[in-house]
């Protein structure tokens, strides 16, 4: 069986995004089931999978993080690789979503699991914000903060990959990704006109598609009045030459092939070797070629 990718809420389980994409297991409740029970329900997850990779959220209460890392000690397992990226509820669901396009590939769990780390850099997730008096995910400066008290006033926010924040007017604009990719928005308690008028126009996007807002992202921005968007790629052909294309190391640790300097899985810090691919992951304006092949998973 595949590498199973976990999520920590039902909402952050988006929609298959081809007919290869792997279900998300989901552990909403792992922070109040008993203990035992959760102890049962991911040893027999890694029985059937192998391995698991959970990816959750910063914003998840900190009793799940507790119970995860609880569970992984007990089990004694380098089998089960947590995963946190500073990425919005939105941005994390997406990026599940690709792990879990790219466990049908014929990746190992660890060059599965370090993939995570990689595809972050070729996500745009931000928010546009009704306002900004409890935002401390990115910096705020004073003026910010009293405009926010401003009626009608609005801030277009990027969290990831470098943090940006302007007030929605004339000529505001965020930056935005150098290659063709698609945008998922999540509607909360605002109207999404600058979103998709004014920021996928500005975005070159090649489509548009739209989601329920994660439970966890007024947390996370610090208010409901939001509209969160995220620029990814959909395709698994190009995921996979992404991924494929940098060169894996062997955990000296858990002997789990991995790509970077540390094991996901394990956290041993991975001896670069000078064999293998040179190449790393790179998209230019077009993207990576479509045409090459993806392999299945044996």
């Amino acid at each position: 069986m595949p590498t199973a990718i976990a999520v920590t809420g039902a909402d952050l389980a988006l929609p298959p995004q081809d007919e290869r994409t792997m279900p998300a297991v989901v552990l909403g409740d792992i922070d109040r089931r008993p203990l035992e029970q959760a102890l049962a329900d991911l040893q027999m997850l890694i029985d059937q999978h192998g391995h698991l990779i959970v990816v959750c959220s910063q914003a998840a209460p900190a009793a799940v993080e507790r119970r995860l890392h609880t569970v992984r000690s007990l089990l004694e397992s380098d089998r089960i690789a947590l995963f946190r990226p500073s990425l919005p509820p939105l941005g994390l669901a997406v990026l599940a979503r690709q792990l879990r396009q790219l466990a049908s590939c014929d990746l190992g769990p660890g060059v599965l699991a370090s993939a995570g780390r990689l595809l972050t850099h070729y996500l745009h997730a931000g928010a546009l914000l009704g306002s900004v008096t409890r935002l401390d995910r990115i910096p705020v400066d004073l003026t910010s903060h009293a405009r926010s008290w401003m009626p009608g006033s609005q801030f277009g926010v990027l969290a990831h990959p470098e943090p940006r924040l302007v007030r929605i007017g004339a000529g505001a604009a965020l930056p935005g990704p150098e290659f063709a990719t698609w945008l998922l928005v999540a509607r909360g308690q605002l109207q999404a006109d600058w979103v998709t008028g004014t920021l996928a126009p500005s975005w070159n996007v090649t489509g548009l598609r739209e989601s329920p807002l994660p439970a966890e992202s007024s947390r996370w921005w610090g208010t409901g009045r939001l509209v969160e968007f995220c620029s990814y790629l959909p395709d698994l052909s190009v995921l996979y030459q992404l991924v494929a294309s940098v060169r894996q190391n062997t955990c000296h640790w858990c002997g789990l092939d991995v790509i970077g300097d540390r094991c996901v899985f394990c956290s041993a810090t991975v001896a670069q070797s000078l064999s293998g691919s040179e190449h790393s992951g790179h998209l230019g304006p077009e993207g990576p070629s479509h045409h090459q092949s993806v392999r299945a998973s044996a």
